[in-house]
């Protein structure tokens, strides 16, 4: 295994975010979803055709789950980079696992390496965080995508796209912003400044499919084989039309995965949403200042702005504006800067 960064050498935000998959634990959580890990499986051996005898290079491999897989379907070798330490129980695992000369470990930051190989014929990655974007980790596969891969190579997956919907909230809002607002419930101080903090940070968790009041609307869809770097901070409008008599407390989003096949029956494909089975992303929700009491049919129009943070750029800046015609004489119409950190 060689070694081209010191982590010692980069800002302590990177620091920060590369040493946060030196715990085996999130190596656990990953591995112990089952959407994610048999996606990349099924994706990969489906597609033997399309690993045999080619190079592959696996873009932040942590214990080395995909580059194994990439191995059994026949790769002729695998480069699997990680700056993270993580990597160092990879080289054990790929060891353990009899694969030491199909699979060659890096330890470093991929803008800094040069590959052995020079090109390759596949790059595989699992690089998708929170809202898809968090972690800006997809800037690392597409500087590889336009380094290494040679001109009709492949990326797994290679399509990404977020959606979004409106859902009902009021138990799980009332216990996470209104807390803030109740008294009774703290000890009889005012702690009302913590609305605003709450309210500026988009949670992240489960919700019940149950729970969505609209139609589900596709924001907007990344190909991998073309899409540059500056195209993943946008601006999309949506438009959410009630399915249900309702009230939306919030804008709940998602994304979904497509890998390349060899066939269309070979294609793989996940979500997740709240339609879904649960993945370790969950979901995202932002809450609304308003409760918005609808009609099924009544329409929301809106937009959506994403961009990374300028302090710490892993994080995004998200800032959603809402229209909602109430009645002939009243509207709502709203927008909120959040924080994804």
């Amino acid at each position: 295994m060689s070694s081209v960064t010191d982590a010692k050498s980069l800002p302590y935000s990177e620091q920060h975010y590369f040493s946060s998959y030196d715990h085996f634990g999130i190596h656990e959580e990953m591995l112990k979803d089952r959407i994610r890990t048999l996606s990349y499986r099924n994706a990969i051996l489906k597609n033997k055709s399309l690993f045999k005898g080619k190079t592959v290079l696996d873009v932040g491999c942590g214990t080395g789950i995909l580059s194994m897989f990439a191995a059994q379907a026949g790769a002729e070798h695998v480069y699997a980079v990680d700056m993270s330490s993580i990597i160092e129980m990879a080289g054990k695992i790929v060891a353990l696992n009899g694969l030491s000369d199909k699979i060659t470990l890096l330890r470093g930051k991929l803008e800094d390496l040069e590959l052995p190989c020079g090109k390759v014929d596949i790059i595989i990655s699992e690089w998708m965080g929170y809202f898809l974007l968090y972690e800006s980790m997809l800037d690392t596969v597409l500087d590889a995508r336009d380094r290494f891969l040679k001109p009709n190579g492949l990326i797994f997956p290679d399509k990404a796209s977020i959606h979004v919907a409106l859902i009902e909230d009021a138990e799980y809002k009332d216990e996470k912003i209104h807390f803030w607002e109740n008294k009774n419930r703290l000890y009889g101080f005012d702690y009302s400044p913590f609305v605003e903090i709450a309210m500026r940070e988009p949670l992240v968790d489960t919700v019940e499919n149950n729970s969505v009041v609209s139609n589900h609307y596709k924001l907007i869809e990344f190909d991998l084989n073309t899409v540059k770097k500056d195209q993943l901070s946008f601006n999309r409008n949506f438009r959410l039309r009630a399915s249900r008599d309702d009230m939306a407390h919030a804008l709940l989003a998602w994304f979904d995965i497509v890998f390349p096949g060899d066939s269309p029956e070979n294609v793989v494909r996940f979500s997740t949403g709240p339609q879904a089975h649960y993945t370790h992303w969950k979901q995202t929700v932002f809450y609304l200042d308003d409760v918005l009491e609808m009609n099924k049919g009544e329409l929301v129009e809106g937009y959506l702005n994403c961009k990374p943070n300028e302090v710490n750029n892993r994080d995004l800046d998200i800032k959603v504006g809402w229209n909602f015609k109430v009645d002939d004489a009243r509207a709502v119409n709203r927008s909120r800067r959040y924080v994804l950190r």
